[in-house]
């Protein structure tokens, strides 16, 4: 199976490091003079969540923000590697104005910032409201970052136009790596379902828990939640439409460059222990002793070191170490495949779409020969004809899909597993839609993973052109998000993906309708 190297092709695209600051809005603040010099400024937003009053900040827009929201206990000491434990809501007002730190994570090659003011106290939640009002009754998006399961931040999201648009906005952060994602015997041992390894999913649900309890004090509907997230986000949001334990906390799901497993295959409870004792050996903790209550004892940095020094034996790059799934039997029941194609997803609406281009084969061009050997099996020589490579030459890059080394990468692990994911869920009989970003984003060269996501969160006006051509993914987002159906006024009708696989390539020319994307590939991949 494929791997990709995050640092190398994604860049500051995973944390969109690139994009935080960009999209950065500046605060209102009104000075009080004397008293007859007009009206006094009004007094910053409160919202009541039980005994307690977290008073936030207006933005210059008018709308209201609400950072470093606790929805769980500190994941500190003990508590490592146990689920999100309730926190008692304490009596009195609480700022909620600085940002708070990014869950713990190692410098990998894009994210230093990130990690830099990364913490293990990291279960918070960042809220952004046009309404501070329990009768606004507006959709919620609860957006879950990218990162590959292991780094990355959400609260450049709050900084986002889609609170403007009616619409209250949550940021989670969740535990990441090691912290996030560990199986152990002990730790299964631990647990009354006889589960570990999805600490992280865990974080996820636990603040959708929060949200559907609480959001009513910042204006929200905790009936009209749609969870969205973009790459290991995406995988997650995926995972979350597959879980049990997420059931009737969302009404709709976007995932954006990235499926539950990523095309990826899922590691069972009894693989994923073995790598958890594998890092307790990397971490200096020794089998004559009990390895988790030694693990917990242990310095954090000194554990994300030990995590760079983890392998799994079934991926060619461990970048995504923690992108294939854990079945653990609690949160993930299953293969992610299998449970999609027995129609376990849960009934909701879904948007779910792709970059033309995403991450590059890992290996480049010297590895395509192999990777098609590896991927397809025996079914390689059809492969071989599909990419135009029958003849031993290497075929130019196409302008939109890019190199063959970057075709094959998105085929195997983001455009092909959506096609499946949307197919598997239109199956069931819910209502999909399915896009292909085929442009770049502004002042970017190529078309890359995450070019979508300025046209959706940033801050310009929106069905204003800034370019000539701007795609309007924001309105059919706000739409999908409002409505359950991303089409409205003035936007080019988009067809449910249904039996003829219906999709809207976003364009350098503005949107156009197509069907069946990637068909003879696609279905060539998912053969038996």
């Amino acid at each position: 199976m494929l791997g990709f190297s995050y640092v190398k092709s994604a860049g500051a695209v995973l944390g969109v490091g690139s994009l935080v600051w960009c999209l950065a809005v500046t605060t209102a603040c009104a000075a009080k003079g004397p008293a007859m010099a007009g009206p006094a400024a009004p007094g910053p937003p409160v919202a009541n969540v039980g005994r307690t009053r977290y008073q936030g900040e207006w933005t210059s827009s008018g709308s209201a923000v609400f950072r470093g929201i606790p929805y769980a206990q500190p994941p500190v000491g003990a508590l490592r590697w146990k689920p999100p434990q309730p926190l008692p809501q304490p009596a009195g007002t609480h700022s909620a104005v600085q940002p708070v730190p990014t869950c713990l994570q190692a410098f990998v090659g894009w994210n230093r910032a990130e990690a830099e003011r990364s913490e293990e106290d990291c279960l918070y939640l960042d809220i952004r409201t046009p309404r501070v009002n329990r009768k606004a009754r507006l959709p919620v998006l609860v957006w879950i970052h990218g990162g590959a399961n292991w780094a990355g931040a959400a609260s450049w999201v709050i900084d986002s136009g889609l609170a403007d648009r009616g619409i209250v906005v949550v940021t989670v952060q969740y535990r990441l790596g090691v912290f996030g994602f560990l199986s152990h015997p002990e730790l299964t041992r631990e647990s009354p379902h006889g589960a570990s390894g999805n600490f992280g999913l865990m974080d996820q649900i636990a603040a959708l828990e929060w949200v559907k309890r609480n959001i009513a004090a910042f204006g929200g509907d905790p009936a009209s939640v749609t969870i969205a997230g973009h790459s290991a986000g995406a995988q997650d949001a995926g995972l979350l439409l597959l879980s049990p334990r997420a059931r009737g906390l969302f009404a709709r799901a976007i995932q954006q460059s990235g499926t539950a497993g990523f095309g990826l295959p899922a590691r069972t409870l009894a693989e994923n222990e073995r790598l958890g004792a594998a890092f307790a050996q990397l971490a200096g903790v020794t089998q004559d002793e009990s390895q988790i209550e030694a693990l917990r004892a242990t310095d954090a940095r000194k554990l994300l070191d030990a995590q760079m020094l983890l392998e799994s034996p079934t991926l060619a790059d461990n970048s995504f170490l923690f992108l294939q799934p854990v079945m653990d039997g609690w949160i993930v029941t299953g293969a992610p495949a299998d449970l999609l194609k027995n129609g376990k997803s849960a009934r909701v609406p879904l948007l779910i779409g792709n970059t033309a281009q995403e991450l590059t084969l890992y290996g480049g061009d010297s590895a395509v020969r192999r990777a098609l050997a590896r991927i397809f099996g025996p079914f390689s020589d059809q492969a071989l004809g599909l990419y135009g490579l029958h003849d031993g030459t290497q075929p130019p890059d196409d302008p939109i899909l890019g190199s063959t080394a970057m075709q094959i990468a998105a085929d195997d692990t983001f455009r092909c597993p959506a096609e499946f994911t949307a197919a598997t869920h239109a199956a069931s009989g819910q209502r999909v839609w399915r896009f292909q970003m085929e442009r770049a984003a502004p002042g970017q060269l190529r078309i890359d993973h995450g070019s979508e996501l300025t046209f959706i969160l940033d801050n310009r006006p929106l069905n204003i052109s800034v370019d000539g051509v701007r795609p309007l993914l924001q309105s059919y987002w706000v739409n999908f998000i409002l409505h359950g159906d991303p089409n409205g006024p003035g936007l080019p009708q988009w067809p449910h993906y249904g039996g003829k696989r219906g999709y809207i390539a976003f364009t350098q020319s503005g949107p156009e309708v197509r069907t069946a994307l990637r068909a003879p590939i696609c279905a060539l991949l998912q053969r038996p």
